[in-house]
């Protein structure tokens, strides 16, 4: 597996089209891929993360090291910045193990399955609070291999903030997709490294090809595990 990390510029108008739209920036990501069906050991997961107006990265997790070169001509900094960063996913993989502290980032698609009026089936609705989206993400954190861990600043309350959340409205096959998302950041525990493992290669929740469904790890302050 490998992790890719790509920054985005927001000023060009061929950025500005796949930024409106995750169902063409998901195309223009697969396209970097001569072949980018799953495989055993993962399938394509990629995130926009957007720290200031005008700073914004695309993250791709993949089997294969993908080839960037139309994405940095369409939405890149071709002349003032390292175009793309592709690193080895499997020491991170391959180093997880119980008890470990890691701090991570997740943005993921919040919904609960409803049957509302005349609808003959259930229906995923999206979570529209923020004390909704992080209990979506507590009841899965064990069965994805961590537990969010303990506040150190607010006893009996999990390290877990939403950072960001939106909704989003784009066309797919001439009709509209709403997608509801919320950004997490926090501090989880390892507790079952090959369900981790899992995750972090094959995503978790829903509406994975629209940018949601990739959790990164990254050392906590300090550098402590």
């Amino acid at each position: 597996m490998f992790l890719t990390k790509m920054p985005v510029n927001p000023r060009r108008r061929g950025a500005r089209l796949l930024l409106s739209s995750p169902q063409a920036m998901h195309a223009a990501v697969l396209a970097g891929f001569p072949d980018a069906r799953p495989t055993e050991e993962g399938r394509v997961l990629w995130r926009l993360d957007t720290y200031e107006a005008y700073r914004v990265c695309l993250f791709v997790a993949s089997p294969d090291k993908p080839d960037f070169t139309h994405l940095v001509e369409q939405a890149g900094w071709p002349a003032t910045e390292t175009c793309w960063q592709t690193r080895t996913y499997d020491g991170l993989l391959g180093s997880l193990r119980v008890g470990q502290r890691w701090q991570f980032r997740l943005t993921a698609n919040p919904v609960r399955s409803v049957r509302l009026g005349r609808w003959a089936d259930t229906k995923p609705v999206g979570h529209v609070t923020v004390r909704q989206q992080q209990v979506w993400l507590l009841d899965r954190a064990e069965r994805h291999g961590f537990r969010v861990a303990d506040s150190a600043v607010a006893a009996g309350e999990p390290d877990l903030a939403v950072v960001d959340r939106a909704v989003r409205r784009f066309g797919r096959k001439g009709g509209q997709v709403t997608l509801s998302t919320a950004t997490f950041e926090g501090h989880l525990e390892v507790v079952d490294p090959d369900a981790l493992r899992h995750t972090l290669t094959f995503g978790l929740g829903r509406a994975k090809s629209y940018g949601c469904g990739l959790l990164t790890l990254a050392v906590t302050q300090g550098g402590g595990r």
